[in-house]
């Protein structure tokens, strides 16, 4: 079996640069976090996913919630998420899940899921019951959604959109030319589509997408997802590097280096997105907020005719 970049002679690096060491989190909020997550029967792709940031976001009192269980009915080759037979839907993890927001005081909440291809929605109705409960109990709490393509159902879409999600997220993961392998049972057209069409179906919604590198992807290829992502109106960009959650994942082909990522950066805010962040441990959820913020501060100057430049982005 190969993988990305195998047949262009290259190797996976034989360790992890210095930009990528991260220093020892403090156990303490850690154990709060997994406490209520326990106490609330509820799943965080920080945790299932393997996410690097992990320690940091839940010392600062964060978490990005996935529901409809632990298990995937993709097999996505980057992701740790388990693959198998889900499990029965929940009907009351919508409120538990906007209990742990209320617990937290989470101004920004962030909603992710495993891939339900199983179910004749997607999951859809999920997503809209839990942003609509995160409403009851948290009327000013923002909400982000980052959702499966549905298979590309525009029914499943509307439901979703119509709970009113004040970010609507996609990944398109990797370029096109890395779909076989990366992610098998998804369409880069399929993701563009559903991108596109949520900004139609409830147009003030800003839209999202994300892309890991050090995949074998080339610089041309991403600067072409860039200006695919800005033909269908995506606002928000994140990017970050890949990291091989197991021996059983695809390998690392690439370390990124800080300066790539910035030159990134400065790529996607060149094409006029609102807000990109490109950074090592960049990922989808983390800091979500900053990216809210960022948009809400330029609509504001615009509506008041003030002139600038748009937000800075971030690199992390």
């Amino acid at each position: 079996m190969t993988f990305p970049g195998e047949e262009e002679g290259r190797r996976p690096p034989a360790r992890k640069p210095r930009w990528l060491l991260k220093p020892v989190p403090n156990p303490a909020g850690i154990r709060r976090i997994r406490g209520l997550l326990d106490e609330l029967r509820l799943n965080t792709v920080c945790e299932d996913a393997g996410c690097p940031n992990r320690g940091q976001c839940w010392n600062d009192g964060t978490a990005t919630f996935m529901i409809l269980g632990s298990h995937c009915t993709r097999s996505c080759g980057f992701c740790k998420v388990l693959t198998g037979r889900p499990e029965a839907l929940d009907p009351t993890e919508p409120l538990r899940v906007a209990q742990a927001v209320k617990r937290l005081g989470l101004q920004h909440a962030v909603i992710t899921s495993v891939a339900r291809d199983d179910l004749p929605d997607g999951g859809a109705e999920a997503f809209a019951r839990t942003i609509e409960a995160i409403r009851a109990l948290c009327p000013g709490t923002t909400i982000e959604v980052l959702i499966p393509d549905f298979k590309g159902s525009v029914e499943a879409l509307a439901r979703v959109m119509e709970a009113g999600p004040d970010v609507l997220n996609h990944n398109v993961e990797t370029v096109p030319r890395l779909y076989r392998r990366v992610r098998p049972q998804a369409k880069f057209d399929r993701s563009l589509f559903i991108l596109r069409k949520a900004r139609e179906l409830r147009p003030g919604v800003y839209t999202k997408s994300g892309l890991m590198v050090g995949l074998g992807e080339r610089e041309e290829e991403v600067l072409e997802v860039m200006q695919a992502l800005r033909g269908v109106e995506c606002d928000f960009l994140t990017i970050g590097q890949y990291l091989q959650p197991s021996p059983d994942h695809l390998p690392v082909e690439e370390y990124i280096t800080p300066a790539q990522f910035q030159r990134y950066r400065e790529l996607g805010e060149a094409l006029g997105f609102l807000y990109v962040a490109s950074g090592p441990f960049v990922r989808s959820s983390f800091d979500a907020a900053a990216a809210l913020r960022a948009a809400e501060r330029l609509r504001l100057r615009q509506a008041s005719g003030a002139s600038g430049l748009p937000p800075a982005s971030k690199g992390v």
